[in-house]
């Protein structure tokens, strides 16, 4: 078999001949770590990026199979045009206040890895909506790079597994204006609320609706949301399932008639009240499973939902950091959940600069050892 029809097996729970070996990235430290170390070459390290040369390059040194999830990236999602990123001001300590392309305000500190501290954001009300919002989300034909599209018809026999991008259905709205400033636009104006998550729904149908059109057949579909932190969700979950979830199913059910049946949604945090909604609606595969501190397993998802559930994700990314003990232990912390079914482990997140290149190395090589 081979990585495609592996993953595919596992999803669909049908026989696999071992079990595919995933990753979700990394960071540029680690890389870059691992090329002072001699592990990889100086273009390896600072070229990386995804579906790149380097990326399988760099999976084939390791010993995984592939990146998860991959898909077409031939279209441009979200805002159209984005705004221009400038700086506004620059601090006494030389950070940066900038504006960034989605119109947010951030703190941006040269070096840092981390997420800037958004400050301030252009979308509040009614009026920032019309004139700087609204018309950057619209669908048009130059959203979708149908050449890029087109070619992916002639290869039926491909390797790798290549899913179609949905967009995202709240993610996007949060992003622009922040948990307080979409907190805020709810209470204050219910109707503009709604008329944001529905122009954002409308544009990922007809994105879609248009991909599928092309007659190209995708393997998986996929959502981004990221609108959960440690302790559950950044949107109240009935208000999500209200609002949100009916625009999931009006663009699974799209998917499902063209034979597309998994449809994964990438969403950190801790997702649990969101999960009736998406499976409610079509989504049915949750990714990255984040184990962070509370221990996200699929097991008591399984559990309370059934085979319908799949995961990929859950596994603790922190042990490459340790020692190959360590790696033996999550490994037969993992293998009851891949018993379950329609589940792939996969690290949570991007590997983290700590991790030792021969902990990643180990892991791989066990997990690639396990047979379905």
């Amino acid at each position: 078999m081979n990585n495609r029809e592996r993953i595919l097996a596992v999803l669909n729970y049908e026989k696999y001949d071992r079990m595919p070996v995933v990753h979700f990235g990394f960071w540029r430290q680690v890389l870059e770590k691992w090329y002072q170390e001699g592990h990889l070459t100086k273009e390896e390290a600072q070229e990386w990026y995804y579906g790149s040369k380097y990326d399988d390059a760099i999976c084939k040194k390791l010993g995984f199979d592939s990146r998860f999830p991959r898909m077409f990236g031939g279209t441009v999602q979200g805002l159209m045009p984005r705004f221009e990123e400038k700086v506004i001001e620059v601090l006494a300590d030389g950070t940066k206040k900038m504006q960034n392309k989605e119109g947010v305000i951030v703190l941006q500190r040269e070096g840092a890895g981390s997420i800037p501290a958004e400050v301030d954001h252009l979308l509040k009300d009614r009026e920032s909506w019309e004139e700087h919002y609204l018309p950057k989300l619209q669908y048009h034909e130059d959203r979708i790079d149908r050449t890029r599209l087109e070619a992916q018809k002639d290869d039926p026999a491909r390797e790798a597994l290549m899913g179609i991008h949905c967009g995202s259905l709240f993610g996007w709205f949060r992003n622009m204006a922040g948990v307080v400033g979409t907190s805020y636009i709810f209470a204050d104006d219910e109707d503009l609320y709604d008329e944001i998550i529905n122009t954002l729904g409308e544009l990922s149908f007809q994105m879609v609706k248009n991909m599928l059109a092309t007659g190209v057949k995708f393997d998986f579909a996929h959502f981004w949301e990221d609108i959960c932190f440690k302790n559950g969700p950044l949107v109240t979950p009935s208000v999500f399932y209200e609002k949100v979830g009916p625009h999931y199913k009006r663009i699974c059910d799209l998917l499902n008639q063209n034979g597309t049946n998994i449809v994964s949604v990438d969403c950190d945090g801790m997702i649990d009240s969101l999960i009736p909604t998406w499976l409610e609606n079509g989504v049915n595969t949750m990714f990255p499973i984040e184990v962070g501190t509370w221990g996200a397993s699929i097991a008591p998802w399984r559990e309370k939902y059934g085979r319908e559930l799949r995961g990929v994700g859950g596994m603790n990314k922190n042990i490459f950091e340790l020692d190959y003990r360590a790696v033996d232990e999550e490994i037969e912390r993992l293998k009851p959940l891949i018993a379950l079914g329609g589940y792939i482990p996969c690290p949570d997140h991007f590997i983290t600069p700590d991790a030792k290149w021969e902990n990643v190395q180990y892991y791989c090589e066990k997990l690639r050892n396990i047979s379905g």
